[in-house]
């Protein structure tokens, strides 16, 4: 049977914690019950540097149950470097991971599908959202738009995932070879590859406390995940270019026509406005390259991606064993 490990991120969790980690445990204990798993399976919370009692309560949780283990990194790195720390230091440990938010909004019940699914030889499984009618308009048609927006700018992204996925062992040690500093996982879990499926679940709200994902947020991880995964935008600036450069070619051809032909008018509106145009283009333009040479030049400091700082007794004891087997 699998060894599976569900990795847990958490960011000043200190209110919803208490109430979803019994939850994740029965489901942990009846996948073990029905002989879906390993007893050696655990359950890894990833603390992203909370500000809060959020590692007192993961170390408590440890203290009184050993299915419990946590991970502290050492500042708050963000939500997709604190999943990826998870996961590569769970992966010497077992065979399968899920990621899945601390908040109990995503159907934690959907994990028998995708165990399932992984046993049918799938690599990996996503937890696709059946509708966002719990979202509000404006946030399921900016979510929407964000996603055929990836699709056309040739990014493989699947519909109405976020984070929520099984990844098994094979998949995890590929994924290891992507190296760069710019995560948006949503988007480099398909390149990996591999037979994968989806399972779909119905999406609730939160059972405690606030979420730590503000639309500012969000905002910054679709521009992440658009500039690390294609440079369509940039080709896009080039198709701009040369149109500016016929109805440039157009404008002056009209100019010099008038001219001869005496119709020409001093105007000083329409000599700002498009003067205010093409300021405004260009400046967009400049904008886009250089949110690109930004992404370069991250990538080439070669930073630690995150940084661990402690973890749970218990999870060193397992990690080093695994090793030496």
């Amino acid at each position: 049977m699998p060894i599976l490990y569900i990795i847990i991120p958490c960011y000043n969790e200190e209110e919803v914690l208490p109430v979803t980690c019994s939850l994740f445990l029965q489901e942990l204990m009846l996948l073990i019950k029905n002989e879906e798993i390993s007893n050696q399976s655990r359950i890894l919370f990833v603390d992203d540097g909370s500000c809060d009692a959020t590692w007192k309560v993961i170390r408590t949780l440890n203290e009184q149950n050993p299915y419990y283990l946590g991970l502290r990194l050492s500042r708050n790195f963000g939500h997709q470097n604190a999943v990826l720390s998870g996961l590569m230091n769970a992966m010497g440990c077992c065979d399968i991971t899920i990621t899945v938010d601390c908040d109990g909004q995503d159907d934690i019940r959907v994990m028998e599908d995708m165990v399932r699914e992984y046993r049918k030889g799938n690599e990996v499984v996503y937890g696709v959202r059946s509708s966002r009618d719990s979202d509000t308009f404006f946030k399921r048609v900016t979510a929407q738009g964000f996603y055929r927006l990836m699709q056309f700018l040739g990014a493989e992204v699947v519909y109405n995932h976020a984070d929520y996925r099984l990844i098994s062992r094979r998949a995890l040690c590929e994924l290891a070879d992507f190296q760069e500093v710019n995560l948006f996982l949503r988007g480099m879990v398909p390149l990996v590859g591999f037979q994968s499926s989806c399972v779909t679940y119905v999406r609730t709200k939160r059972m405690a406390g606030k979420s730590h994902y503000p639309m500012r947020k969000m905002a910054a991880l679709a521009l992440d995940g658009i500039t690390s995964l294609s440079v369509k935008p940039l080709r896009l600036i080039l198709l701009l270019g040369i149109m500016s450069i016929l109805l440039g070619t157009f404008g002056i051809i009209w100019a010099v026509s008038g001219y001869f032909l005496g119709r020409t008018v001093s105007g000083w509106s329409s000599i700002i406005c498009i003067v205010c145009l093409m300021g405004g283009l260009q400046m967009l333009c400049l904008s886009v390259i250089g949110e690109y040479v930004g992404k370069i030049y991250m990538e080439t400091k070669r930073r630690p991606r995150y940084i661990v700082s402690e973890h749970t007794p218990g999870f060193s004891e397992i990690k080093t064993k695994t090793h030496e087997e």
